[in-house]
């Protein structure tokens, strides 16, 4: 019951007070974007999301436009030149995927979940067999059991794995006990550069 309607519920209650409250730091945080590097404010792609369908994620902005298209594509490295300065902040607090807020009130997403891959990596829909399909089987989250352990550090078919663990023992009390854990990696900015392109 509470993975089908009361999961919802929940995350639209929180996220629209959660947008209100935290639009102060979103203003500004787009702000120093805007006045310092040249480009739009926030960074669309296109991910994959409940039931496999693509839809389009948002993030503010944290390297040079263009990025995606030189160097090691949409992957960072630590030093990755092509991070801005507000970006580094930015990532290292996390407040980069504030905007994903939005996507949690379109229905795009959930606060927990797991995480949305890109259309095309770790491989198109088509290639995942139907047991890695299960983790589409609820909506992406901003945070998940995989981010929790090990974060961008994960291989891919690791993450999977623990996405369809999560799938499976979905609750309201494992998606409070992700949220507390995922504070915790976020004070502390463990797992978060990747490692190759597992992110």
């Amino acid at each position: 019951m509470y993975k089908k309607f009361g999961k919802r519920i929940l995350d639209t209650a929180i996220s629209i007070p959660a947008l209100a409250l935290l639009s102060p730091l979103m203003l500004a945080t787009a702000a120093s974007i805007k006045l310092t590097s040249p480009g739009p404010v926030l960074f669309k792609q296109q991910r994959l999301g409940l039931n496999g369908k693509e839809f389009t994620m948002y993030k503010f902005r944290s390297m040079s436009v263009g990025a995606e298209h030189t160097g090691s594509g949409v992957y960072s490295e630590s030093g990755d030149p092509r991070v801005t300065k507000v970006g580094r902040i930015i990532r290292a607090t996390s407040i980069d995927e504030l905007p994903q807020l939005i996507n949690i009130i379109r229905g795009d997403m959930a606060i927990v979940g797991p995480r949305p891959p890109l259309t095309y990596h770790p491989w198109p829909l088509e290639q995942y067999t139907e047991k890695q399909r299960h983790m589409f089987d609820v909506r992406p989250g901003i945070t998940g059991w995989a981010q929790v352990n090990g974060r961008k550090t994960v291989e891919w078919n690791r993450r999977i794995e623990l996405n369809n663990y999560y799938v499976d023992h979905c609750s309201l009390l494992f998606d409070i006990k992700i949220l507390f854990l995922t504070v915790a990696k976020v004070l502390r900015n463990d797992d978060n550069e990747n490692v190759g392109t597992t992110a």
